[in-house]
């Protein structure tokens, strides 16, 4: 049980670590070009401001910058804000009918929803919650319902479309968990600790190209 313990403080003191190594390697690429020797603040302060707002950003997420990215936009990009397509099945499901959807979509947990009712979250159930309460216990995924296994609404973390991606990342990091709904008033989708991650390194390589992008300008 100690040895478990220290593992998940482990991981998440890891997890902590990404946000905050992506955050300040930013600001010391930042310091380095200023005083790359071709750049001479005096001349080209106001140019190279401008030109950073005129680089073309990536075709996935737009560069706003780690401080201003939300989990709106991580929806927008797996499709789930746009049009509803958020996977989910019902408490009165089987876990085995659970299970085959998420194998089917490649994917780690769904939201539960209560019968009859498409806006009410009731919980989610994750991969996890099928490895500890069928296969560890033995039980036959078959016959038994998803809501008797699932992690209940009144126990879930949330967050809402308009949550810093950091602060998400941060949150699933702190209780160890590795999915999180978004709800606002309704159930709009869910995202990962990868989706977290994935968005933070996409926002870090479109700022070290921009970057690039000013120590290769003609700057004199």
């Amino acid at each position: 049980m100690e040895t478990k313990r220290k593992t998940g403080l482990v991981v998440g003191s890891s997890m902590q670590g990404i946000a905050r190594v992506v955050q300040s390697h930013c600001h010391t690429l930042k310091n380095a070009i200023l005083k790359h020797p071709k750049l001479q603040w005096k001349a080209v302060g106001s140019n190279v401001f401008s030109r950073w707002e005129c680089v073309v950003s990536s075709p996935t997420i737009q560069h706003k910058g780690l401080e201003n990215t939300t989990v709106a936009e991580v929806l927008t990009i797996k499709g789930e804000e746009k049009n509803g397509s958020v996977l989910w099945c019902r408490t009165d499901d089987t876990v085995y009918d659970a299970v085959k959807q998420m194998a089917d979509n490649n994917i780690g947990s769904l939201v539960v929803l209560r019968p009859g009712d498409q806006k009410l979250i009731a919980g989610i159930i994750t991969e996890r919650d099928y490895l500890k309460k069928i296969i560890a216990q033995g039980r036959s995924s078959k016959y038994t319902r998803v809501g008797e296994i699932m992690t209940n609404e009144s126990k879930l973390i949330t967050v809402s479309s308009d949550t810093n991606i950091l602060q998400a990342m941060q949150l699933m990091t702190e209780n160890h968990i590795r999915h999180v709904p978004v709800i606002d008033g309704r159930i709009v989708g869910m995202i990962s600790i990868v989706d977290a991650v994935r968005a933070v390194v996409e926002q870090q390589n479109q700022e070290v190209k921009r970057l690039n992008e000013f120590i290769k300008g003609d700057y004199y």
